[in-house]
């Protein structure tokens, strides 16, 4: 068999313009994953209530962190895809889980390098139905109605993976040599209803108290509790003491409630209390976006300064750190030694999907 590597991240608009990136909306939250409810329900609310106003909303957000080669998070990714193959001997794709370039294309340039074994790198740390689950169940769908049909083997959630946490650790440290008075860990919002929906007992994930802190079988696609653990990891390695950190989550849409708190109101809140200097981190973000670069960036400096803060750095992402190319190296190379989808050290229990 012949084996090649898929990286998939989420995807964005193919440009800025508001056409773009309304079709870039209509595709994201059309899928029943992100947006759960029934399809009528959901097109409804996507085409009446989203669309008529959102992307161009959107098209602002993207005019102002667009680059040369495109969008942030496409051209990143690209770079971490070429970067891989000159490291590795099989063939390296890249998809995007909406949008370009697509999943059917990328699977169909492997099936051209006579790839027949595939593992996919869902390029997030933390298991979310709206993120791993989709991106799996889309690539599996394509690649087992190829020809010829391709098997699929999935990278599990490695969100205290030992190479993960030193490979954040040592793409903050710059910035956490210097001084500062707080660090928020800024992880992308779910809403709450997700965690119950991917709790398999049913009852644990938000109905037990301190729920993320009490060993559950859950917690192997509990996105809160893994969102917790990178965190507890993180400082262990870096020595951040608890008194200068805390954790929020952003981006969140709509009225029902998400996973608080809210960084939008916890950068004010922290600056309210004192905090002068401020480090943000997104830990749930491989490569830095238009969450990362704007929302936190822009949006939040603005916000925290605003309230009386006198200086938000965001730390990027991992983007194309020596050890997160490294990382990734080595999923890859247990699965070429080994025939399996995980990379040293790490249990296949984690995959749900």
């Amino acid at each position: 068999m012949s084996q090649g590597v898929l990286l998939v991240n989420l995807g964005s608009p193919d440009s800025p313009s508001v056409s773009d990136v309304r079709r870039y909306l209509r595709e994201f939250l059309m899928d029943g994953r992100v947006l759960d409810v029934n399809w009528l329900t959901r097109f409804c609310v996507v085409n009446f209530a989203i669309l008529p106003s959102r992307p161009r909303q959107s098209a602002e957000a993207y005019h102002k962190i667009w680059t040369p080669a495109g969008s942030p998070l496409v051209a990143i990714s690209r770079n971490v895809q070429v970067r891989l193959q000159e490291r590795i001997g099989i063939p390296v794709e890249l998809a995007m889980r909406y949008q370009n370039p697509s999943i059917s294309e990328a699977i169909g340039r492997l099936l051209k390098k006579k790839a027949d074994e595939l593992l996919l790198i869902p390029l997030f740390p933390h298991y979310a139905m709206s993120s791993v689950e989709t991106a799996v169940v889309r690539v599996r769908e394509v690649a087992l109605g190829s020809s010829p049909p391709m098997s699929v083997k999935v990278q599990p959630p490695f969100f205290d993976h030992p190479d993960y946490i030193e490979a954040l650790v040592a793409s903050a440290e710059p910035f956490l040599k210097k001084d500062f008075d707080h660090l928020l860990f800024s992880f992308h919002g779910l809403p709450e209803r997700h965690l119950r929906k991917a709790d398999a007992t049913g009852s644990h994930c938000l109905s037990v108290e301190n729920c993320c802190e009490k060993a559950s079988p859950a917690h192997a696609t509990c996105y809160r509790a893994q969102c917790f653990k990178t965190v507890a990891a993180f400082v262990r390695l870096a020595g951040v003491p608890k008194e200068k950190y805390s954790i929020a989550f952003q981006s969140r849409l709509g009225r029902d409630p998400w996973l608080k708190p809210y960084t939008d109101f916890e950068l004010p809140r922290l600056a309210g209390q004192g905090v002068k200097k401020m480090l943000v981190m997104c830990p749930a973000f491989v490569s830095d976006c238009l969450e990362t670069l704007e929302e936190i960036g822009m949006r939040g400096r603005e916000t925290f300064l605003g309230a009386g803060g006198a200086e938000l750095t965001l730390i990027p992402c991992l983007n194309e750190h020596p050890l997160w190319l490294a990382a990734l190296e080595k999923m890859i190379a247990g699965f070429i030694k080994s025939d399996a989808s995980v990379a040293e050290g790490y249990s296949s229990k984690h995959e749900r999907v």
